[in-house]
């Protein structure tokens, strides 16, 4: 009887390792983009849990410690440096509408298309619509590495 149950073991084992190897259960990235309706709506969510505690709920920030992001020509003028920043951080001076600014922002770990998203809610308010910029979109700032 012994003899019977081992090659059953090693006959299931090899039908267990078949199914997960072929199991669809892998994480693969989205990389669907949104229109830019959602974007800016699911933005908003992620400005409000992690933007707006420093640049306040218009955008205003505080003069001298948190830049501004309402009508800022930073974003404008810096779009890649913007992006860079909500991805991976900022640190040392910047000038953000003839004000110097030079505080550190550490990387709020969002993903890529939180990125994405918050920064077309950020660009499409708080009177910056109008700056003259298409959509970020997830494979752009995919794209960007931190250097």
């Amino acid at each position: 009887m012994k003899f019977y149950i081992i090659p059953v073991i090693c006959v299931l084992s090899l039908f267990v390792r078949e199914y997960q190897s072929d199991s669809s259960s892998l994480y693969e990235p989205i990389v669907q983009e949104k229109n830019l309706e959602q974007s800016i709506a699911d933005g908003k969510a992620v400005y409000s849990e992690f933007c707006m505690r420093c640049h306040l709920p218009q955008g205003e920030g505080v003069e001298g410690i948190y830049p501004p992001l309402a009508k800022s020509n930073w974003l404008s003028e810096k779009r890649t440096k913007s992006i860079k920043s909500v991805k991976y951080g900022l640190k040392g001076e910047i000038e953000v509408n003839g004000v110097t600014y030079n505080n550190n922002m550490t990387s709020m770990g969002l993903t890529d298309r939180e990125v994405a998203d918050v920064m077309n809610y950020i660009l499409n308010s708080f009177g910056n619509e109008d700056i003259d910029s298409k959509q970020v979109t997830l494979k752009e700032v995919a794209g960007l590495s931190e250097d």
